[in-house]
């Protein structure tokens, strides 16, 4: 009851435009004075901010900012180029392009918001002097951008780590098989209504071109092997790596490259900090609210009812996946991250399901409900950038939706996808 209560008022809260972390906060300080007298008051500081400084929370603004130098010295630009040159000469190849500098990009910044602004302001023009429909261009812009998220280094999987005190790296190392058949799914969707509906080859393929637009994007490429080479390798921990990406984008962009400016710099800081700013509000809201609940045996509670419902480990995953896609609707990745993964993780240890293998079917929801409407903030990002109308490119949508869909049930419900490298590389 006390479980129902709070979220009742926290949707009403945010239904009156009131800021989803001001109104996780708002709950959980008028559940603990409820319960507890106004005496409990003077905690509340000190619970928000000890919620807020776990160390591997630090590599969130660390990647994005990271992503954010990426992206304005060059990096993104050569990229593109290097992918346009390998697959432009497939019919729907610039679709394709725009699919695979995706899985690339998402290894910088692990964030889907900064993959679709980064690289659709690029590719979607692009698209639309080839003959692309502007609802497709938006689209697979759009759907591809979801990639970051099951892709390490991957912000929503750091939230979750820290929520549910799980391995970081082992996470990251989960993503990539699901991941890469995710991108490899979408380029076959774009390969088909390529040919369905007549669209164009974007170039001849020329081995010359290659070469050189390989030469000029080596230094972009060997981002991902410095970062992910040195988590992956034990040398870094994952917050470490963040650190290490933004040295190497620095020095990449600034001396390399020479394109970085101390006023792209400072907007990349600016901007860096304003989406960090909004992460860390929401934790340290959250961590209220896990409090709170944890005192009153919410979530053993509810464990418990579960449990005496059905203890089948694929039933328990079924219906979370249905609640997943069902708040994924109503609240972003992070808030439903915060607000959701503490309440069912006491079921979820219960029933025997590995937290890792969990976290991969938790991100893989929550990217999903980044395409569906209402919320839909990467969907709505891409309309944003190409000007389409977010029913028309959602119409569009909805076979990419599928591919991510596939991609959960199968990983949902065939551990060894996810799980393979984890077991190879970490037990």
């Amino acid at each position: 009851m006390i479980l129902v209560l709070m979220i009742l008022g926290l949707f009403a809260l945010i239904l009156i435009n009131v800021p989803i972390a001001v109104a996780l906060g708002a709950v959980a300080v008028v559940a603990m004075v409820l319960s507890q007298g106004p005496a409990i008051l003077p905690n509340v500081a000190l619970v928000m901010f000890d919620g807020a400084t776990k160390f591997p929370l630090l590599a969130i603004p660390l990647f994005i900012f990271a992503g954010a130098i990426m992206n304005s010295s060059g990096l993104s630009r050569r990229l593109i180029a290097f992918a346009s040159a390998l697959l432009g000469f497939v019919r729907g190849g610039l679709a394709m392009v725009n699919i695979g500098t995706s899985l690339f990009f998402a290894e910088i910044s692990g964030s889907a918001v900064a993959d679709v602004a980064a690289l659709g302001s690029i590719l979607i023009p692009a698209m639309r002097k080839k003959g692309y429909p502007r609802a497709f261009a938006a689209a697979v812009t759009s759907s591809s951008a979801t990639l970051a998220v099951i892709i390490p280094p991957s912000i929503p999987m750091i939230l979750y780590a820290v929520m549910s005190d799980s391995s970081v790296v082992q996470l990251f190392v989960a993503g990539i098989i699901p991941g890469l058949l995710g991108g490899f799914g979408m380029m076959g969707v774009a390969y088909w209504m390529a040919v369905r509906h007549n669209w164009p080859v974007a170039e001849v393929f020329q081995l010359r071109r290659v070469w050189r637009t390989f030469r000029e994007a080596a230094w972009a490429l060997i981002l991902p092997v410095i970062i992910l080479g040195g988590i992956f390798g034990g040398i870094v921990t994952a917050t470490e790596g963040a650190g290490l990406a933004v040295v190497a984008a620095l020095l990449i962009g600034g001396i390399i490259y020479r394109e970085l400016s101390w006023t792209i710099l400072r907007t990349a800081m600016i901007d860096g900090a304003v989406q960090t700013a909004v992460v860390m509000l929401l934790v340290a809201a959250s961590a209220l609210i896990g409090v709170y609940l944890t005192e009153q045996q919410v979530p053993q509670k509810l464990a418990a009812a579960i449990i005496g419902w059905t203890d089948n480990r694929y039933a328990v995953l079924a219906l979370l996946n249905f609640f997943f896609l069902a708040i994924g609707l109503f609240l972003h990745s992070a808030a439903a991250i915060i607000l959701v993964v503490p309440i069912v993780m006491p079921l979820v240890n219960a029933v025997g399901i590995d937290p890792v293998h969990f976290g991969l079917v938790v991100t893989l929801n929550l990217g999903i409900g980044q395409q569906t409407p209402p919320v839909a903030s990467v969907l709505i990002t891409a309309c944003s950038v190409a000007k389409a109308d977010i029913w028309e490119v959602s119409k569009v949508n909805v076979h990419f939706i599928g591919v991510l869909v596939a991609i959960l049930i199968l990983v949902t419900y065939v551990p060894a996808v996810p799980m393979s490298l984890v077991e190879y590389f970490y037990r």
